[in-house]
């Protein structure tokens, strides 16, 4: 890539457990949180901000230009995966579920969504994930009545 080129996209990354499994917590949530971050430098995906919750994660991302979203949806989902079946966190085998929400940010909206992520912990006292991820989605036009 040219020293010149100048690339800022942020991604709103949101992924879940298969079967919407509470699963993630206490020390599994902190040791996970950790290794994604870990993971994610060493592979030169910037978390601008990430929260862990017992049956989801959200991440801030500032998109890499040599990488698509696919690409790094794909590696932090397998790569946590892979990590928590070895680590034998689990009686059986640990998946998250197909697929993804992968939402563009402007840098306007930046802080907004750093804080939307940080306050996960009171909003899901309020709302489920699922209610959570609908309205996203609706509100980014992609809620297929399922």
């Amino acid at each position: 890539m040219s020293k010149h080129s100048y690339v800022r996209i942020f991604i709103h990354l949101i992924w879940g457990t298969q079967g919407h499994e509470r699963i993630i917590t206490g020390k599994v949530g902190k040791s996970l949180f950790e290794h994604i971050i870990s993971y994610a430098k060493k592979n030169g995906i910037p978390v601008e901000k990430m929260n862990i919750q017992p049956e989801h994660i959200h991440c801030l991302i500032s998109l890499p230009p040599d990488k698509n979203i696919s690409q790094v949806a794909g590696a932090l989902k397998g790569e946590s995966s892979r990590w928590i079946n070895e680590n034998d966190f689990f009686s059986g085998k640990f998946r998250w579920q197909r697929g993804y929400g992968a939402f563009s940010v402007s840098s306007s909206q930046y802080e907004v969504v750093k804080s939307y992520i940080s306050r996960q912990n009171e909003r899901h006292k309020r709302k489920s994930f699922l209610e959570e991820y609908k309205e996203w989605a609706m509100k980014y036009g992609v809620w297929e009545d399922r």
